[in-house]
């Protein structure tokens, strides 16, 4: 199963991916920065398992985030 990485403490909160896949991820009012919704976090990093056809979606999200701080595997 794909499963997406986010290390969000390197996010810069352009939101690129909430348009994309805004039922994966929302922009926090606290700091700026995107959260992946529902991805375990560890040390600020979140990992999420996702369906084939989510993570079809994800590759074009992390392919344009400009910092590549989101990755698919």
């Amino acid at each position: 199963m794909p499963k997406i990485i986010q290390y969000r403490s390197k996010c810069i909160g352009c939101g690129f991916c909430h348009e994309l896949q805004p039922e994966l991820w929302r922009i926090s009012r606290k700091d700026g920065k995107a959260t992946l919704l529902k991805g375990t976090e560890k040390k600020n990093v979140f990992v999420l398992s996702v369906t084939e056809t989510a993570a079809t979606s994800a590759r074009l999200v992390a392919a344009g985030c400009p910092v590549r701080i989101i990755k698919v595997v």
